[in-house]
């Protein structure tokens, strides 16, 4: 069996976390940029990870405070796979990355960092884009500052809207 291991979320794991929603906060706030809010729909949003697991990792998520898929009516579920699929459509035109993962995790037992509040990873996935630093420096380097993905993921974005 092979083993993945991520000890640079432990910053995250580890790290105090406010009452709260981060999805219904940083929604409501108006303030996109720098939440690192890409996209917005009429059920939800794109946004981008701040303790991502690779460069350009972003997840959508619903308005609703919804902990599960089957919490969320047809017509929010069907906007949340609309908008996966626009986010990986950004993701190949402008990332080209070699693949990516694109997948949720439902309650915190299965990962969920925010279990209360469902929402969509995609991951972007270079070749060679695992080495030792992780395992041996507990560092994850990061090629690119999020500001400066932001700023490159944004126009996709911006063009894109309906």
């Amino acid at each position: 069996m092979e083993k993945i291991w991520a000890p640079w979320r432990m910053e995250y794991i580890f790290s105090e976390k406010k009452n709260g929603c981060i999805f219904c906060e940083k929604s409501k706030e108006k303030e996109d940029k720098k939440n690192y809010i890409l996209f917005r729909d009429t059920f939800g949003f794109v946004m981008m990870n701040i303790f991502p697991y690779n460069n350009a990792h972003l997840m959508i998520a619903p308005y609703r405070h919804a902990a599960s898929l089957e919490d969320l009516p047809p017509e929010e579920l069907a906007q949340m796979m609309i908008l996966v699929t626009k986010s990986l459509s950004g993701l190949k035109k402008i990332i080209k990355a070699d693949g990516y993962n694109i997948g949720m995790n439902i309650g915190s037992i299965a990962g969920a960092g925010i279990a209360d509040h469902m929402h969509i990873h995609i991951v972007p996935r270079w070749l060679g884009d695992t080495n030792f630093m992780p395992i041996l420096a507990e560092t994850k380097v990061l090629p690119q500052h999020l500001d400066t993905t932001f700023e490159i993921l944004q126009p996709f974005f911006d063009l894109n809207k309906e």
